[in-house]
């Protein structure tokens, strides 16, 4: 009887191993390349989209680059000191003295405002106006009568909008501890922001001791425009607070007379006037759809403020301010002769 050989279909079932074998790799091959090409097939709309936010990125930047490029050799301004800062990128795009200490008159009243919202006092009840917060003044006028009563949210208001001073002090005399502790808050205030070469000692600013530099009040120009109430309260154009205890009304306009002009878009504003500090203005303002700080300090006349915002504005949209008169170049020499020896004495 003949044995029959094993060998055959061992070769067999050897065969069909490597047929599944072959099979499965090509269906795990054709299985990548169905999953490789549903993948490609979105990548058209992701790389289209690429470039348009790459051409928007580099539109951004390039329009903050032109602010940046902008010569300050075709600026003149008739302030003594000035600071131009973009908002957006907190750039500063312009700078004149920016670092001299000087009195900043009223514009003290914006870290006034700041202070009074930080610690959350209720803006509808009444404060009363006092001899002790006029004598503060060095009884300095005001139409307000000793003994009448205003809430807090309009005598805010009125000291920004107005810079009404009587308003200011009572603020600060109303603060919980009193006018020391309003004083101590404004310094505080100032350091945490970073306002260095700032220095506070009233609430109103008719004390020459009250300093800062532009280059500090266009950082708490920035500040003071986080605040919705500041932004709505200094930017107000006229206003009429009605007063109780007893009730009388008294209308109240703005001190910047940009407010008024349909050219202007001012998001933030403040004036200034002491013998001691000249003229000045602050002010976030869109030149071009865009946020500017615009800080001027001792400028020379009474309209010298708001026509060097117009050159500042003229700058950043031409590259070209116009020119100012000579007789406030000569102002300028004047100040800047008394002022640098004697800061540079300081250090």
């Amino acid at each position: 009887m003949k044995t029959i050989s094993a060998t055959p279909l061992s070769h067999n079932r050897n065969a069909e191993a490597k047929i599944a074998q072959w099979l499965a790799k090509r269906l795990i091959q054709w299985l990548c390349l169905l999953i490789c090409t549903v993948f490609l097939s979105f990548q058209p709309l992701s790389v289209s989209a690429q470039p348009t936010a790459a051409v928007q990125a580099r539109a951004v930047s390039s329009t903050t680059q032109r602010l940046l490029n902008l010569d300050p050799e075709k600026i003149e301004l008739a302030s003594v000191s000035a600071a131009v800062v973009d908002n957006k990128t907190g750039a500063p795009l312009y700078k004149k003295h920016a670092e001299l200490v000087l009195p900043i008159a009223s514009i003290t009243k914006l870290m006034t405002a700041m202070v009074t919202l930080d610690a959350g006092l209720s803006l509808s009840e009444k404060i009363t106006f006092t001899e002790t917060q006029k004598r503060a003044n060095h009884n300095y006028y005001s139409r307000i009568r000793i003994g009448s009563e205003l809430p807090r949210k309009d005598v805010i208001r009125i000291a920004l909008m107005s810079s009404e001073n009587l308003a200011a002090s009572a603020l600060g005399h109303t603060y919980p501890g009193g006018i020391k502790a309003f004083v101590n808050a404004m310094n505080r205030k100032a350091r945490q922001l970073g306002m260095a070469h700032s220095h506070f000692v009233d609430s109103t600013g008719l004390s020459e001791a009250n300093v800062s530099t532009a280059s500090d009040l266009a950082i708490m120009v920035r500040a003071a425009a986080s605040y919705p109430k500041i932004t709505e309260y200094s930017k107000t154009r006229s206003y009429t607070a009605r007063f109780s205890e007893p009730r009388y009304s008294l209308r109240y306009g703005n001190t910047n007379v940009l407010v008024h002009r349909k050219s202007w878009d001012i998001d933030v504003t403040k004036t200034g006037y002491l013998n001691e500090a000249g003229r000045c203005l602050v002010m976030m303002t869109r030149v071009n759809g865009r946020e500017t700080v615009m800080v001027m300090l001792n400028s020379y006349g009474k309209r010298t403020p708001v026509g060097d915002a117009g050159r500042i504005k003229r700058w950043l949209t031409t590259g070209k301010s116009g020119k100012i008169s000579s007789s406030a170049k000569h102002y300028q020499h004047q100040v800047l002769q008394q002022l640098i020896p004697e800061q540079l004495a300081l250090h």
